[in-house]
């Protein structure tokens, strides 16, 4: 009797233990399945895409028209970011894609950059022609890789779960179509040479990323290491790492890594070979309790910036987060705002020390020659652009940087809709509103809730 009731609670053990089993079986797989039909999805949408954007390039080089160019040019930008968006759904991160995802990038920073400009008043230059001929013909040649590997997908029922495992495991060297199709995409994309997309569109990839306007001699390493004692106010009592970079580049730097031997204090600067410009740099230290308002720290940020010989700034924006206050100013110029010359201080609220600086945007915009361009409109025609809803609180002309990359003089203007606060730039030449800032409201204080 009761041997027959331990066999029957070890055949209800073993049947529950293999239903469980059976159960988890049948979610693993139906996980799978999930992710499979997820990644062959993502896969024929991105082969897709591509035969999309390769059309439509080649129907915006016949167009003549620039009431269709424009949205043409819209229609590229929108298909590049759907194909990249595909991409970024397909297991690939362990597989090189970075060349592909680029291209993809640089055909939606032209079309965006060109479709919103005036084309009626700039149109589509000779230049500009030749990069989508370029641009047409790489597409097509992508187009045709992924169409290769989509047939190969089809006519062998391959799966993506397979790729993943690859991958993970590191056997991607083995025999796999698809990582091998799409090592051949990545092969074919990174035999472009920057210089294939024509002389317009390289000059939309670069910004003064080379500090090409600063001015004087080269400094050695032994200088760098002087100037940047002096930033951070560190004595002689010190430990001192230097790293010379910048080499394949335009320009150099120096990375230095200073710590105090007394007090274990450390500091971080990159300082610019030529000239001996700080970069930026940080103090590492903690900041105990405040003792200063964040007046006061912005006139130790004044004195600082002088000190160094920064000169016609003006404070544009202070934060204060926790016992530090975070400074940001902009070079002035005949009562212009230069945004473009951008500086900004940390300062520690306990003895204001400078504990942080950035110095990287106001040295690559820096420019002594600068010649800005007379408005054409007048404060109140520029008024008259922006939303009859916005309050004007203050104004001024400023110089920024539009989405074409280029710098233009506006009308700034400050105000309020509602309860919310905007900074709002129409341009002074032609009213067009280049940008819509909303401004950050004070962070609500939240009661702790028990």
């Amino acid at each position: 009797m009761i041997r027959g009731i331990i066999i029957g609670v070890l055949a209800l053990g073993v049947a529950g233990t293999a239903y469980w089993g059976y159960q988890e079986h049948r979610e693993k797989n139906a996980i799978l399945l999930n992710a499979e039909n997820n990644y062959q999805r993502a896969f024929h949408d991105l082969t897709y895409q591509m035969d999309l954007l390769h059309d439509k390039i080649g129907t915006t080089l016949a167009m003549n028209s620039r009431h269709s160019l424009s949205p043409s040019l819209v229609e590229v930008w929108r298909l590049t970011s759907e194909a990249h968006s595909d991409v970024g759904q397909l297991p690939l991160t362990l597989l090189p894609f970075n060349k592909t995802e680029e291209f993809l990038a640089k055909i939606g920073k032209f079309s965006y950059r060109t479709a919103v400009r005036d084309l009626e008043k700039e149109p589509l230059s000779e230049e500009e022609y030749e990069t989508l001929k370029v641009l047409y013909k790489q597409s097509g040649d992508i187009q045709n890789e992924l169409r290769k590997v989509q047939h190969m997908v089809l006519q062998n029922n391959l799966r993506w779960m397979d790729v993943e495992l690859a991958l993970a495991s590191g056997k991607e060297q083995t025999d796999n179509t698809i990582i091998d199709g799409f090592k051949t995409v990545e092969k074919t994309v990174s035999g472009y040479d920057e210089s294939d997309f024509g002389p317009t569109f390289t000059n939309l990839q670069k910004k003064d990323d080379n500090f090409k306007k600063i001015k004087g001699k080269t400094i050695s390493e032994k200088e760098a290491i002087s100037i940047a004692k002096k930033y951070m106010k560190f004595d002689g009592n010190a430990e001192v790492k230097v790293t010379e970079n910048g080499k394949g580049s335009d320009y150099g730097f120096y990375s230095i890594s200073i710590r105090n031997k007394k007090t274990g204090q450390e500091g971080s600067m990159d300082i610019t070979k030529k000239a001996g410009y700080p970069i930026w740099f940080i103090n590492h230290r903690d900041v105990t309790k405040q003792n200063l308002s964040l007046n006061d720290a912005n006139l130790k940020a004044a004195a600082f910036l002088k000190e160094n010989g920064y000169k016609n700034l003006e404070l544009f924006e202070s934060t204060q987060y926790d016992n530090t206050g975070v400074f940001n100013f902009v070079t002035k110029e005949n009562n212009i705002r230069i945004y473009p010359e951008a500086l900004k201080v940390e300062v520690a609220l306990d003895n204001g020390s400078i504990i942080g600086f950035s110095a990287e945007d106001y040295l690559k915009s820096f420019n002594e020659a600068r010649e800005i361009e007379k408005p054409v409109l007048t404060s109140e025609q520029a008024r008259a652009k922006v939303n009859p809803n916005f309050k004007v609180m203050e104004e001024r002309q400023a110089v920024i940087v539009n989405d074409l990359n280029k710098e233009v003089l506006c009308y700034e203007f400050l105000g309020t809709i509602g309860d919310d606060s905007y900074r709002i730039f129409i341009n002074a030449v032609d009213g067009v509103e280049e940008e819509v800032e909303k401004l950050k409201n004070a962070e609500e204080v939240y009661d702790e809730v028990i």
